[in-house]
Order: C-alpha cells, then structure tokens, then sequence
C-alpha cells in the first residue's frame, strides 16, 4: 500500500534542493541499476505516474512525489550539517572541517598517550596499571609509524622542526623543505648519509627557493652536521633533482639586520636604495648577498647619524668585520658616496 500525503513546500533554498536531487539521483539509479553511460545515471520517476518532479521533506524526512503524491521512500538520512548558514562568510567560519596539520604524517589524527602515570582523579597508578599503560605506549608508536619510509619521514620532520623553532622559520618553509625530503627519499640519496645533513639541506634550499634565506652558518649552528657535510648535501640535492634556485638577494638580509640593531625605518629606506644602486652597476655579482646588506646598512647608518660599528653589523648579518669592512670601502668607492667623519 501507497501512503499519501499533500504536496510539501520544503521552504529549501535552491542550493539544498539541488543537492538532495543529485542524492536522490545517485541513490534510486543505484537501487534500479539503469545506468545509461559511464557516469550517468538515469533520472528518477515516481514509480506510479512516471513524474520526475520529487520533492524532499527534510521535516519528515520522505521523499514525495509533486504530482500524484505519493511517498516514494521515508525515513531519509539528512547528510547535511545540523547548523544553517546564510552568507559564504558565515558558512566558512562554521565549517568544521579543514585540511591536515600535515600531510606525511597522521599524528593529528590519533590519540597519544599520556607519559603522567595517573589515572582522571589524579591518584598514583599501581605497578601493575603501570606496565600495562607503557606496553600500551609502546605499541601505539609502533603501529603508527609501520615502514621505514615513514620512519625516515618522521625523523626528518622532527629535525626540521627543532631546526626551525631556533631560528624562527614559518612552517611554510619546513613544509616545502618536507617535500623536498620526501623527493631525496625517492630517489634513494638519504642512503648512506646523514638524516640531519640531508635535512638542514633541505631547508636551507626550501627557505632559499621561498624567498626567505638563512645561511648555512646559521643552521648548522643548531644541528649535528657540520658545515662542510650540510654543504656537499645541498650541491647533490640541487644536482639530482634538478632544482634551479634563484640568487639570493641582498635585500632579503637588511630587514632583519635592521630589526637585530634596533635602527629606524630611514635606515632601512636609505640600505635597500644604496644596494638598488650597486645592483644596476653590476657591483652585486659573485659577492656574498649577507656582506653586501651588512655594508649597506653600515653606509646608511654612518649617513643617517645613527652608526654602529662593525662589529654589531656582522655579528647581526652572521659575517666577519672583514666582510663588513671591505664590501663597505668597495661600495663607497664605486658609488662615490661621501661617508661622513665621525
């Protein structure tokens, strides 16, 4: 026997409306299995009167045919959220769903187990709860990371991670230093090296490629690996995988050489303009981007009345006074710039 019951305005929007057609769409051509073409499916008819206008009550849940009234199926799951959104702003900021934390590694995903022997009221666990929750622990480390792919993985992030919480790297760069990873690990060239070389590597192009440097001195001074290893890694990843990294720019460094000696925005105004200056005459090839911005901001701060020395320059640019002295003598004598004497 049919049920019926009258013609139900929804009161939907169009945008639900059209949802629920495809649902219902996919769900009777499954349940007919009439499938005209490969990804088509055949539009749904009232079973009695062949209408195609159905209509879905969300109230009551049933599926009405707009013609004849019949009720096609009942009890229809609502697959949509429980709250309502009007404008796209509103729906986005409701919305509980988002992309991963991290895209290699499924830790947010999972439950960790906590190392405080203690149970919700706080008391003491006994000695015999105690090997229990440690072999729990145990387990689950092993059975969230299975291969030695994802191992490796891990242990890479982990050294990026601490790499870049010293030095106050975005996650951005770690991330694209992740990838790059990722494609060494493919290739096999993490094999027989060091997992903390290969990585600093990797971020040091990551950063390089994002426009955000850090010299090799400034990372190797947080890792195991020395300078010359993290270098010889960083040639042979740019070489194998091909990578073209662009030349890093003085004026990436003067930002933060500025920020570093607590000098003004003049200062920073009057550097950017002297290395815009070299950079047309050619004075800026084959010289180490991180001297030439430490010399610049010296320029500008003997300029401007607010000097520092040379040895607070290089310390803040991660050079050596040497640096600092000769960029500055060579930058003042091809851009005729009159230091003023102190």
């Amino acid at each position: 026997m049919s049920q019926k019951s009258p013609q139900s305005n929804s009161g939907l929007g169009d945008e639900k409306k059209d949802i629920k057609k495809q649902q219902l769409k996919i769900k009777l051509s499954q349940k007919t299995s009439t499938i005209v073409e490969e990804k088509e499916v055949e539009v749904p008819k009232c079973p009695y009167c062949g209408s195609t206008h159905l209509n879905y009550d969300a109230e009551t849940g049933q599926i009405v045919c707009a013609k004849c009234g019949t009720v096609i199926e009942q009890h229809v799951l609502d697959q949509g959220p429980e709250w309502r959104a009007f404008t796209p702003e509103e729906k986005e900021h409701r919305a509980r769903t988002g992309g991963p934390i991290t895209r290699h590694t499924s830790e947010a995903l999972t439950t960790t187990i906590d190392w405080t022997l203690k149970d919700a009221s706080g008391k003491e666990l006994d000695l015999r709860r105690k090997l229990e929750i440690l072999r729990y622990r145990k387990w689950q480390q092993r059975v969230r990371v299975q291969t030695s792919y994802e191992r490796n993985i891990l242990q890479a992030l982990n050294e990026l991670n601490r790499i870049s919480s010293q030095l106050g790297i975005p996650k951005t760069c770690v991330d694209e230093a992740l990838v790059i990873y990722e494609q060494a690990l493919q290739r096999g060239l993490v094999r027989g090296r060091s997992v903390e070389a290969i990585a600093t590597a990797c971020l040091h192009m990551a950063c390089r490629k994002l426009g955000m440097p850090r010299s090799l001195d400034e990372l190797t001074k947080y890792t195991k690996a020395s300078r010359k290893e993290v270098a010889r890694c960083f040639r042979l990843l740019a070489r194998e995988l091909g990578v073209r990294l662009p030349l890093s720019d003085p004026k990436l460094y003067v930002p933060r050489i500025v920020e570093q000696l607590k000098l003004s925005g003049e200062i920073l105004r009057e550097a950017l303009k002297i290395l815009d200056e070299a950079k047309r005459k050619g004075l800026t090839a084959g010289k180490d981007p991180a001297g030439l911005a430490a010399a610049a901001v010296y320029i500008a701060s003997l300029l401007k009345g607010e000097v520092r020395t040379q040895k607070e320059i290089a310390m803040a640019a991660q050079v050596t006074e040497v640096t600092v002295r000769n960029r500055y003598k060579e930058l003042a004598r091809e851009l005729n710039i009159k230091i003023p004497i102190k």
